[in-house]
């Protein structure tokens, strides 16, 4: 089996298991990061706000409106990830890291994304 195949398999065990996580961990959690969408969503629409190569959020310039919804969905995502790590006997830094490449797959156009590297790129 190929890296690339490796690859494919964790990016598509690690999506299974976010959305299950997200339902073992309640419907709160799943609840919270559903209504902050809408203001996430428009953050990055305008370009304030990309999804990091740790499959978070974050401020690409020095304004930061909604600061508190920014941090309050890391925070979510940080305990989804913790979650999944512990089911898969992983880290949650690679599971961040295995969510962030599903979600730059699947980031419509105009929004940033950051690459391995640290680089940005608007898709």
């Amino acid at each position: 089996m190929g890296l690339k195949h490796i690859w494919t398999f964790a990016i598509v065990a690690v999506a299974a298991l976010f959305l299950c996580t997200t339902n073992a961990l309640g419907d709160d959690i799943k609840d919270r990061m559903k209504a902050r969408l809408p203001v996430i969503n428009e953050l990055k629409a305008q370009g304030l706000v990309g999804e990091n190569n740790q499959g978070l959020l974050e401020f690409r310039t020095g304004h930061t409106p909604q600061a508190d919804v920014v941090a309050a969905e890391n925070q979510d995502r940080r305990q989804v990830y913790k979650a999944i790590a512990a089911r898969q006997n992983a880290t949650p830094e690679f599971v961040g890291q295995t969510r962030a490449a599903q979600i730059a797959d699947k980031e419509p156009s105009g929004f940033w994304i950051q690459n391995a590297d640290g680089s940005w790129t608007k898709k």
